[in-house]
């Protein structure tokens, strides 16, 4: 029997805690860092502690892969009353095929509940400076997306509509092939908070 999602997110964390506490070493890590002055001025026990959980983050990824374990976790958004349990990838792990099949059979749903959520809210798209938009222009963002991420503040709804690689869709260097479009719902500006 494989591991579960979560077990391998307990395992992550165990070996960062230990990684962090000086447990792990890596004795080769200045001889990846082709810069021998960036190497001494970071120093190897820096360095030991970065390659050490980004070996032991691709075993993970590579345990994924051979035993189809998903890299989604699972919550549940609350706003003005309403509720829904909702997939996202979680950053530290990889999404395999069946992963980017959930995230996209869990759309309809975040689009209803984000319907129906929107009543008496105005829309901004966010960014450095959200800008105010409209309920046409996000349903014309919602036709080109693949799967859709929902968050929530006390006062904010944030829809997130997704397209590409799960792993990559909120890097910026990805696009056009992979990216992501935020939506704010809210009764006035957007508070900035980053969710």
């Amino acid at each position: 029997m494989s591991y579960t999602t979560e077990q391998l997110l307990d395992f992550l964390d165990q070996e960062l805690r230990a990684t962090w506490k000086g447990e792990r070493v890596v004795l080769s890590s200045a001889d990846r860092v082709d810069n021998p002055v960036i190497s001494k001025a970071i120093g190897t026990d820096k360095l030991s502690k970065v390659f050490a959980i980004q070996d032991f983050r691709a075993q993970i990824h590579d345990y994924q892969h051979q035993h189809g374990v998903s890299g989604l976790v699972w919550h549940t958004c609350h706003f003005a009353g309403r509720t829904l349990r909702v997939p996202e990838l979680h950053p530290q792990l990889i999404a395999i095929p069946a992963d980017k099949a959930a995230l996209v059979a869990a759309r309809p749903a975040m689009l209803e509940f984000w319907r129906e959520s929107i009543n008496g809210l105005r829309l901004w798209m966010a960014g450095n400076q959200p800008q105010p938009t409209t309920l046409e222009h996000v349903e014309e963002r919602i036709a080109v997306s693949e799967w859709a991420e929902l968050a929530a503040t006390r006062d904010e709804l944030y829809l997130s509509l997704c397209w590409g690689d799960p792993k990559d869709c909120h890097c910026d260097w990805a696009k056009p092939a992979s990216g992501c479009d935020r939506i704010i719902a809210t009764a006035g500006e957007p508070s900035g908070i980053k969710v």
